[in-house]
């Protein structure tokens, strides 16, 4: 039994390692980047106070926004409303367990979970996120933003259809719902 823990600790501080070393990094600096470009292409000048050149601005748009004042209207009911953003975000999380983030490192799959239905666990998540946009509209005590969680819940859930469709074809080319053998099968 420990050697399966040991192996879901590796797999796990794998994919951590990888999203908060890489990912988030890039990700910053890569709204940086359009910050530049959008000030170059308006002839201004753009994030340039914070450090040289502005390259400490992610760091400082991060401190920001973990700064930032949390307002919650008299209005809404609250308990559904910090609720909704949770139940909006938490299918994406849940999808990012069975994503390979690479094929293998040292004979360990780059997964959280290794299951073999994995592309159903991300569509069966995936449409578990429109409860969280419709919750959302509901607890704002307001029609409007009530009409509009349930127009956004029915478009999420017309884009699943043919989303579904477009993957059919690669289950059929690899014969497997398996999300590591399919990145395998691309080597």
């Amino acid at each position: 039994m420990t050697d399966i823990l040991f192996a879901i600790a590796i797999s796990l501080a794998k994919t951590l390692g990888l999203i908060f070393l890489i990912v988030l990094p890039m990700v910053s600096y890569t709204v940086y980047a359009e910050r530049r470009v959008s000030a170059m292409i308006q002839d201004r000048i753009g994030p340039n106070r914070v450090g040289p050149l502005g390259l400490l601005q992610p760091i400082a748009d991060a401190v920001k926004l973990l700064l930032k004042e949390d307002f919650t209207p008299a209005h809404v009911n609250k308990f559904y409303y910090w609720l909704a953003p949770a139940c909006a975000m938490a299918p994406s999380m849940m999808a990012l367990a069975v994503i390979p983030f690479g094929s293998q490192i040292w004979g360990q799959p780059m997964v959280v979970a290794n299951v073999d239905i994995g592309v159903l666990w991300v569509f069966a998540v995936s449409s578990l996120g429109v409860y969280g946009i419709v919750l959302a509209g509901w607890s704002s005590n307001s029609k409007y933003p009530f009409l509009g969680g349930i127009r956004s819940s029915s478009q999420m859930l017309s884009y699943e259809l043919s989303l579904g469709l477009s993957v059919v074809p690669i289950f059929l080319l690899c014969g497997t719902l398996n999300l590591p053998k399919i990145v395998d099968y691309q080597i």
